[in-house]
């Protein structure tokens, strides 16, 4: 018997319901934990096709210097988002390692593996390592169209105020920025979008900074000297967004890091855009699909409150035992 495409998609959507019930009660409470944190809002943003492969993760702490007690190593690991999933595909943690545990930074900006050891004997190799299925999703840009219907949010709320100030490199609120800032949309035409504004200062970066590998710069240092690498170029349109009241941050890819803004449709949803900082040209679109680390450039640790990080870092800490020095570690970080 046939039924009405209304009752065909009501069973349809109790069956999934009930689907899903099932399997989430079948998954072991790691496995939900990364369901229940890979819900991105992807409405409005067109992928292409996703690259999958994986990625090692971890750290070896070695008591070189003697034994040592309470060791708490932090990883960064790669980051789910809206275009990118991530799943854990394997573990492999020595007998010393006691626990390890995951947690957000800046609410979702980056994940980081917390390793626990409670004690590490002279001459002890303690490895925590984790290894991740990753698929990562090149970003299209959007229709014509589309691009000018976005618009500059009026009111940010206080997650994306964070990306409107000045932070550790990215100096927004300096003379030298909001001059630059004024020269690219000085001869705007005012029936511009806020997309085709977003993109002027996009272009006066590609053209007042030479692409040059080379030592990480903040955008001031790389708007004095006239030249810099991915970073740098980063910097600088990042620092150009927040003048015009543009929410940007840097991404952190493999190796490698870019741009991104952020602009709401007619409706009020937002969405964030990437801007490609060496190589060939593309704003609103990343045509590479690179491991995604970390989204922003203003972190604060748990274990460092008073520094503020452009970039979570591994990090460890632990207590010599008397007569000891402090633990070797090596962090692993490798693309397979």
């Amino acid at each position: 018997m046939s039924c009405s495409p209304r009752l065909r998609s009501t069973y349809l959507t109790a069956a999934a319901a009930l689907l899903a019930a099932l399997l989430t009660a079948a998954l072991p409470r790691a496995a939900l934990a990364q369901l229940k944190e890979a819900e991105p809002e992807t409405e409005g943003v067109v992928f292409g096709e996703p690259a999958v492969g994986r990625f090692k993760v971890g750290a070896e702490i070695t008591a070189s210097r003697g034994a040592v007690k309470n060791i708490r190593a932090m990883v960064a690991v790669p980051l789910e988002c809206a275009e990118q999933e991530v799943r854990i595909a394997e573990e492999e943690f020595s007998s010393e390692v006691d626990s390890v545990e995951y947690r957000m930074l800046n609410g979702d900006g980056a994940r980081q593996m917390v390793i626990n050891i409670p004690f590490l004997a002279a001459g002890a190799t303690a490895r925590a390592v984790v290894t991740y299925d990753v698929t990562t999703r090149p970003v299209l840009p959007p229709e014509d169209d589309q691009a000018a219907a976005y618009k500059i949010p009026e009111k940010p709320d206080r997650r994306l105020r964070r990306y409107l100030t000045a932070s550790p490199y990215i100096e927004s609120r300096h003379g030298t920025v909001r001059k630059l800032h004024r020269e690219a949309l000085a001869e705007a035409d005012e029936d511009l979008s806020d997309w085709q504004r977003v993109e002027l200062l996009y272009d006066k970066m590609l053209e007042t900074i030479e692409y040059i590998e080379g030592d990480d710069k903040s955008a001031l240092q790389t708007l004095r000297d006239g030249n810099a690498d991915c970073h740098g170029r980063s910097a600088v349109f990042i620092a150009l967004c927040r003048s015009a009241g543009v929410p940007a941050r840097v991404v952190w890819v493999n190796n490698h890091c870019y741009a991104e803004f952020y602009l709401e449709d007619e409706a009020g949803e937002g969405r964030w855009f990437p801007a490609e900082s060496a190589g060939s040209r593309a704003f609103g679109e990343m045509p590479l699909a690179r491991v995604i680390l970390q989204k922003g450039d203003s972190f604060t640790v748990p274990e460092r409150r008073r520094d503020k990080l452009r970039y979570a870092t591994d990090f460890m800490i632990g207590t010599p035992m008397p007569g000891s020095g402090q633990p070797k570690a090596k962090y692993i970080r490798e693309q397979l």
